[in-house]
């Protein structure tokens, strides 16, 4: 286990291209033993290797470089990502790009409201020369799984991706078959169509460990979209292999969260539930149902994954706040007041990051003691 940095004099660093802040860096004239050398050395490897692969699917993909980053941070946490985004985005072209920089096998499902459970995780055949069944698994077993407009498939076969995503298996005739490592569902919806689609369970939304808003990129990037449409298409390299990137994992679990970091990611999350204890009383009649625990565990875990993607050995409260959209917008039930309002669970949010200090312990004191815990 890491011993934990003192908290340095904020340095500024160079701005990050994730969040457009700067971040800040430990002193190096700390005294280290042999084994934190060794983890800045594995933290280092595991930074040079991901800044490879987003080089390397930057030379395909151009102008969503926010959903690239985050989509790598959900690889490297071991969760999977929602993308809402019109048409057009580049959400298949960049899934399919990051299974050949990985190395890894690549499926796309195109979800409609006639798919069946056995379409996607697969059935049992009767093979009437052997007289046995034989089983023949479906297209969710890849490293990469794109299900596409994941909103216009029934209730039964959001239950059946329910135990792919959450158990990373399936069962098929009493036979369980594990999922291959790494797995990651990228799911994409359509926000601004509604007829014929069914609304996600809850509980599989929170399964979702991000959920990322794309958006259309700027007129230069589109530039160089439409260039590079009319030219000659470049093709993307492997640059790491799967079980590098189940590497990097374990290097990720590594990384140092300080508790004043979990209290802030745990503080973010009980003003969902409780704005009043923050000062934010007038949120309160916005909200049906706050953040679950998934939200502050989702965001030390993909604080950690950015922290290392900045090559640092710790995490900060500057981590959290890059991440608190992504991981607690769609973790939100709002009422119906807020819908008439027009207010979005992003504008609640905002609020919220904006109004929350790291520093201060009252809100989490009194909710122990509303619980009667001493």
């Amino acid at each position: 286990m890491s011993t934990p940095y003192p908290t340095p004099d904020p340095t500024p660093e160079t701005p990050t291209q994730f969040d457009g802040e700067p971040t800040y860096v430990t002193p190096a004239d700390e005294p280290r033993t042999p084994a934190q050398d060794q983890e800045i050395t594995a933290i280092e490897a595991a930074s040079r290797d991901l800044e490879a692969v987003l080089h390397e699917v930057k030379r395909v993909v151009v102008g969503q470089d926010a959903m690239l980053e985050r989509v790598l941070v959900a690889l490297l946490a071991g969760g999977h990502v929602l993308l809402e985004g019109v048409p057009g985005l580049a959400k298949t072209l960049t899934v399919k790009t990051l299974s050949t920089v990985l190395g890894g096998e690549f499926r796309r499902v195109q979800f409609t409201p006639d798919l069946v459970p056995a379409d996607l995780v697969g059935t049992r055949i009767w093979r009437p020369d052997t007289g046995t069944f034989e089983v023949q698994l479906g297209p969710v077993f890849g490293n990469l799984l794109l299900a596409d407009e994941i909103n216009r498939a029934p209730a039964k076969v959001q239950s059946a991706l329910l135990e792919v995503m959450q158990e990373r298996q399936v069962t098929l005739g009493g036979e369980t078959f594990p999922m291959p490592s790494p797995f990651l569902v990228l799911a994409t919806q359509n926000p601004i169509e509604s007829e014929g689609t069914y609304p996600l369970p809850e509980a599989q939304v929170d399964r979702f460990l991000l959920k990322v808003v794309v958006d259309y990129p700027s007129l230069a990037d589109e530039a160089t979209v439409v260039q590079q449409a009319i030219g000659t298409p470049t093709d993307a390299r492997q640059i790491i292999t799967p079980d590098a990137l189940l590497q990097h994992r374990e290097t990720v679990r590594t990384t140092h969260a300080d508790p004043q970091v979990v209290r802030f990611a745990v503080q973010l999350a009980d003003a969902t539930r409780h704005p009043e204890r923050y000062g934010l009383g007038h949120l309160a009649s916005s909200i049906d149902v706050g953040a679950s625990p998934r939200g502050p565990i989702g965001l030390i875990q993909t604080a950690q994954a950015l922290a290392v993607l900045r090559g640092r050995s710790y995490v900060t409260t500057r981590d959290v706040r890059a991440l608190a959209m992504d991981v607690l917008r769609h973790r939100l039930v709002l009422s119906y007041e807020a819908h008439a309002d027009g207010v979005t669970a992003d504008d609640i949010l905002r609020e919220i990051i904006a109004a929350v200090d790291p520093a201060h312990e009252e809100p989490l004191a009194d909710a122990q003691t509303a619980a009667g815990v001493a």
